[in-house]
């Protein structure tokens, strides 16, 4: 149920918006993989489902240009 309205919420987005909360998962994904690397990070799993929302961002952003 969680997933579905975070889809829902991406998909009411305009095109710059998408590409901003884009940039903004990535830029989480780099400090959660800097934090892995120097065993800062407690909570592995965090960077599985950012990988996932980046990957539900550009399926929308493809969705949305065609």
């Amino acid at each position: 149920m969680k997933i579905n309205k975070y889809v829902e919420d991406l998909k009411t987005k305009s095109a710059a918006e998408l590409n901003e909360e884009l940039v903004a998962a990535k830029k989480e994904l780099f400090n959660l993989r800097f934090q892995n690397a120097t065993n800062q990070l407690d909570n592995t799993s965090r960077i599985k489902d950012v990988r996932r929302n980046i990957a539900r961002i550009q399926t929308i952003i493809t969705e949305m240009s065609r």
